[in-house]
């Protein structure tokens, strides 16, 4: 473990707002128990939102170049749509190994937030090894049998649609093949955001995603000596992006500067990593029915054909360009509150997030009018087949409609679950994804025949309820006396 030079927000005081800015994007350690609110939040989220930021890169360079693949650049054979909606089938499915790794980085996150709080380094160490053991082993049990069973998988998905199985077979299987990097690069990055060390999940991040930009052109189409794989060239690049960030992390975490340095990268102690199973086992199963929910009106989309998956898949990929900084923020929210509950500060913890939530408000609200004004623009970046095009710009506009009530959601569910009571945003994914949203989007869509517009109206109506019943069962402030 290693502390490395700290630096409070309040002793800062002479310095600029630029220059605190830039030691943050260097890497330097403040105390965000102490000092100002404001500048302790701007600090942590910068490099958050830009990890996200590089994050949702990910999503977009690929739809991106796989949108010219089916419109048959470079001399590929067009397949008109295919090849997008394979990689929105196979995403829905992936979108499981996400939620998972999702809710073991959360509870990574508090743990080692709240060693690190209690100024308890060694502990946040451990917790840190014992967390990429449990990473190597889950990612493993699931990396296997999807990969095996990759065909049946997105047959399943798009409803026996022969042509995308054929198309995206291979894009499928090399994604599901990289499940144990994908978790390992959540739960480390888990680690560093934790420790309060957010530059170092940033910087890996970096290596990822501009490998990744690189490759992806290369391997889709065949460019120089690479080979034409398309569509699942797509996958390969992503893989092998992400895969070389894994080991960079490993290198960060036993040699770097940041404030917890692991003498032992890997644990294997069951006892640690059952009560890392059972923290976790709340913010696993948000993220799963939150998972399950997208991946039914994944399948209810399909039914529309490949135009409407595609135009759907294209309109989500580029929400979630747009939602994903605004998801580090609140991951910011999560960090605060950790640190500050280990401090034994809990109404400085409840500040951080409603100034938090205030910020996400309006930086959603920015997307939101941009969404509804230049939709059919950014959507002909991506394609020029005009059916598609309608279902993306339809998708935008809608969904986008509940930005500023999402921005509350996510700050509010974070901040529960950096607090460490999972349970109640568990309870509130259940309710209003599981017993409304499904259920009311498949209703509308074909029970009373509002076709593809009826299943994506449910989706801002239903972030908005939730986030106005996390707000409020937030104020009630139970939270504060959850022990970790």
């Amino acid at each position: 473990m290693h502390d490395g030079p700290s630096q409070s927000p309040a002793s800062a005081a002479p310095r600029s707002a630029w220059s605190h800015i830039v030691g943050s994007l260097r890497g330097e350690h403040y105390d965000y128990t102490s000092g100002s609110l404001p500048k302790a939040i701007l600090l942590l989220a910068i490099p958050m939102v830009l990890e996200m930021a590089l994050e949702s890169l990910f999503a977009i360079v690929d739809i991106w170049w796989v949108g010219k693949l089916d419109a048959g650049w470079f001399g590929s054979t067009p397949t008109h749509g295919a090849a997008a909606a394979a990689i929105g089938s196979t995403e829905a499915i992936v979108s499981v190994v996400y939620a998972i790794a999702f809710g073991l980085g959360m509870a990574v996150t508090a743990l080692v937030a709240r060693r690190v709080g209690e100024k308890d380094l060694p502990g946040a160490a451990r917790a840190g090894s014992e967390a990429i053991g449990l990473g190597l082993a889950v990612g493993l049990l699931l990396s296997i049998p999807m990969c095996v069973f990759a065909p049946e998988l997105l047959s399943l998905m798009t409803s026996g649609n022969e042509r995308i199985v054929e198309v995206g077979t291979g894009y499928a299987r090399w994604l599901f093949a990289s499940n144990v990097v994908i978790t390992l690069l959540f739960l480390q990055n888990a680690i560093f955001r934790g420790a309060g060390d957010p530059m170092l999940a940033l910087k890996c991040l970096t290596v990822s995603n501009g490998l990744n930009l690189i490759l992806d052109p290369c391997f889709v189409f065949g460019l120089g000596p690479f080979p034409q794989l398309g569509v699942t060239g797509a996958a390969v690049a992503t893989c092998t992006g992400r895969g070389i960030a894994v080991l960079y992390q490993f290198w960060l975490l036993r040699r770097g500067n940041g404030r917890v340095r692991l003498e032992r990268l890997v644990r294997f102690d069951l006892e640690p990593m059952r009560k890392m199973i059972k923290l976790s086992l709340g913010t696993i199963g948000q993220f799963l029915i939150g998972t399950s929910s997208w991946i039914g009106l994944m399948w209810g989309v399909n039914r529309f054909g490949e135009a409407a998956t595609a135009g759907y898949t294209i309109g989500i990929r580029i929400l979630i360009f747009a939602l994903l900084p605004a998801w580090g923020l609140s991951n910011a929210a999560a960090t605060l509150v950790g640190q500050n509950l280990g401090a034994k500060q809990p109404d400085r913890a409840e500040r951080a997030v409603w100034l938090t939530g205030a910020y996400d408000a309006a930086f959603l609200a920015v997307v939101t009018l941009v969404a509804e004004l230049f939709a059919p623009q950014i959507v002909a970046l991506f394609t020029v087949d005009p059916a598609i095009a309608a279902h993306a710009v339809a998708t935008l506009r809608i969904v986008a409609a509940g930005y500023v009530f999402f921005a509350w959601g996510m700050v509010t569910v974070q901040a529960f679950n950096g607090a460490g009571d999972t349970v109640t945003p568990t309870w509130l994914h259940a309710i209003f994804f599981w017993m409304l949203q499904l259920p009311m989007a498949w209703w509308l869509a074909f029970g009373l025949d509002f076709g593809m517009s009826g299943i994506l109206w449910m989706i801002p109506a239903t972030e908005s309820l939730f986030a106005v019943a996390a707000v409020l069962l937030f104020r009630r402030g139970r939270w504060k006396r959850v022990v970790v």
